[in-house]
């Protein structure tokens, strides 16, 4: 029996491997996408973009790091099933330590703003943050649309 759960779980690696793969892949693509929609829409001079880009690679890092973090502990409400199986306090909790991401993520954006506004126009600023918004509506309607043949 053991010598079967460990050809089975050899059999799954590949796949399972695979499939973070795939994750990956698809987060870069849409972080080069998103670049690209910024670098369109912004239409930063060279000695903009040499002040920009760097603000902006770390920003997307601090968020990543704060989305895995947040990932890893699980905290997240919304996937807890069954909230009727635990206590007051977990459910408050859960609903605490969610306030808590989602403010430790607003600082973070404010931090960058303030980066971002002591480096650059208001103008620039204002179209960056403008950009982030039409990306994310753009996003929007492709998932709507579905899966293009």
């Amino acid at each position: 029996m053991k010598y079967l759960s460990i050809l089975f779980l050899l059999f799954l690696l590949p796949f399972y491997s695979k499939s973070q793969e795939s994750r990956s892949e698809i987060e870069e693509k849409m972080e080069a996408n998103k670049v690209a929609w910024l670098t369109t829409k912004l239409d930063l001079n060279p000695d903009e973009a040499k002040v920009f880009w760097p603000i902006y690679n770390d920003l997307v890092r601090e968020q990543k790091a704060l989305r895995n973090e947040r990932f890893q502990k699980m905290i997240s409400f919304r996937k807890i099933k069954e909230i009727d199986d635990l206590s007051d306090s977990e459910i408050q909790t859960l609903i605490l330590n969610d306030f808590d991401f989602k403010q430790r993520d607003l600082d973070i954006e404010k931090k960058y703003y303030n980066r971002f506004k002591s480096r650059l126009s208001p103008k620039i600023v204002g179209k960056f943050y403008r950009a982030q918004e039409s990306y994310k509506k753009e996003l929007l309607k492709q998932y709507r649309r579905g899966p293009q043949s």
